[in-house]
């Protein structure tokens, strides 16, 4: 007989469709289509980004340029989801996230290489529906390497 010492205690609701999963999913059409308008239409002006590899969180605007930066030494790049996302609302503090998989694939216009990476992603929602933080976790060593200038 197992035993354990705690009580169960939920802390929120999980879902697998929900609106704010779908600004997350046109936040990531925007960037592949290199519809910045769009993708900047999902975050809140003052949004912060963290990007594994990256020391320093950016702005909107830093991460708009990173963006760009993409789209100078790559081709042909696709993001697709990996699973499904799950949006979690938090009864502590009313936390709103969106936790999604993906795979980013890319052409180096450098080197001809296809370069793959897969992350997680994390989009934290204010009350009125904009990304204020995303967070992405992965090794973008590969597609950082491509993006380095000699």
């Amino acid at each position: 007989m197992i035993s354990f010492s705690q009580a169960e205690k939920k802390n929120g609701t999980i879902y697998i469709t929900h609106p704010y999963i779908d600004v997350v999913n046109k936040a990531t059409k925007g960037y592949v289509t290199k519809d910045i308008a769009m993708w900047k239409s999902c975050y809140a002006d003052t949004a912060k980004f963290s990007i594994s590899g990256v020391d320093k969180s950016m702005s909107l605007k830093e991460n708009q340029a990173s963006l760009q930066a993409d789209y100078k030494f790559f081709d042909n790049i696709s993001v697709t989801t990996v699973g499904y996302p799950d949006y979690l609302h938090y009864d502590k503090d009313n936390s709103k996230v969106v936790q999604s998989w993906w795979k980013w694939s890319g052409k180096s216009k450098k080197t001809g290489k296809q370069v793959v990476t897969y992350f997680v992603e994390f989009d934290w929602f204010n009350a009125a529906g904009k990304i204020t933080m995303e967070q992405t976790f992965g090794d973008f060593s590969k597609v950082f390497a491509e993006e380095v200038v000699k």
